[in-house]
């Protein structure tokens, strides 16, 4: 597959969605998440001028792909759910499904308030409890509870952002409590099973999300109410300095999607050990040319070498996204 090896995996479904047809992307789109529909809309909108080959090669690889997949597991979770809310009803039906499987039915609310602009959510929390704006940011994607945080006063923000630290599991009240607020603004009521959060975890992930600016701010703030809380969620982000875990073959790969000017703020004063590692991942022409214009650049403000560290993090969350690198824990399980 040469003509798409440097397609990101958005892109190959774009071409694929484009390749079918209209009403035929139609009907898959309508099974995919918010954050997909968003990946695969703005691969669309920067794919120009695909040849033959291209369209041909991406769905050739679908289909050998779709050949090998096993029909007898494939969503076998989802029909559990249909067959036993059918037999039993959905109170009934809900309750066992929550003991038996490991994630609890979707929740049709959630799933709405995915779709939601971050302003319009900012805009439902500020009427609410900070509890409630809490329970709410664990519900989001990543990125976009980063938007909605961003969008709140700083004082709900400090507050919400230890709310989240703190979380462990959501009672059925909670859960109530977060239909409550959905309702309004979705008419959509209904009671839920208990649901496990992470908070530290939804927090790093969270603040990962953020511009540095935030990031920091937030941190100093969980620092202040609670130093060890603090520390454990910034052990679970994802920093530049975590890069150096990756081996050389995921380096390289890293480095193929960096723009040359993202990197060259990136490595302005960072430990030699560190540069050193980029420049042997790298040609010798563009290493020593990256070396180059790094000895004749002039100062650069920390606050622009920190945002352009964190686009290359973003950049390898991407890939590890994508099933091109390997990051943070998912690292280990791998030998």
């Amino acid at each position: 597959m040469a003509e798409n090896i440097q397609l990101t995996g958005a892109q190959r479904a774009a071409i694929f969605l484009l390749g079918v047809g209209e009403e035929a992307a139609t009907l898959v789109m309508r099974h995919m998440n918010p954050k997909e529909v968003q990946k695969v809309g703005e691969a669309m909108a920067t794919i120009s001028k695909l040849t033959n080959d291209q369209v041909e090669s991406v769905l050739t690889e679908f289909h050998i792909e779709v050949s090998e997949i096993n029909p007898l597991g494939l969503d076998a979770p989802e029909f559990t759910r249909r067959v036993m809310t059918s037999a039993l009803g959905e109170g009934k039906a809900s309750t066992i499904l929550s003991q038996v499987l490991d994630k609890p039915p979707e929740q049709h609310g959630v799933e709405a308030l995915q779709w939601m602009a971050p302003q319009a959510i900012a805009e439902v929390l500020l009427e609410e409890h900070p509890q409630i704006s809490a329970t709410v940011m664990t519900q989001l994607y990543d990125e976009q509870a980063a938007k909605v945080l961003a969008l709140l006063p700083e004082s709900l923000q400090k507050d919400i952002i230890v709310r989240i630290a703190r979380m462990e599991e959501l009672d059925p009240a909670a859960m109530e409590e977060l239909d409550r607020v959905l309702e309004s603004q979705l008419g959509k009521l209904q009671r839920t099973p208990p649901r496990k959060v992470m908070g530290p975890d939804n927090l790093a992930a969270i603040l990962n999300s953020t511009d540095v600016g935030l990031e920091q701010e937030m941190l100093a703030a969980l620092t202040d109410a609670d130093e060890s809380l603090s520390d454990e969620v910034k052990e679970k982000m994802f920093i530049f300095d975590n890069l150096m875990s990756l081996d050389d073959r995921g380096l390289q790969r890293l480095i193929r999607d960096v723009p040359q000017e993202n990197l060259l703020t990136a490595l302005k004063g960072v430990d030699a050990q560190v540069a050193e590692r980029f420049f042997r991942n790298m040609s010798e022409r563009a290493a020593a040319i990256l070396r180059e214009d790094l000895e004749a650049s002039g100062p650069i403000k920390i606050s622009e070498v920190e945002e352009a560290q964190k686009e290359i993090v973003k950049t390898a969350k991407r890939l590890s996204d994508e099933g091109e690198l390997m990051i943070g824990k998912s690292s280990r399980d791998y030998v």
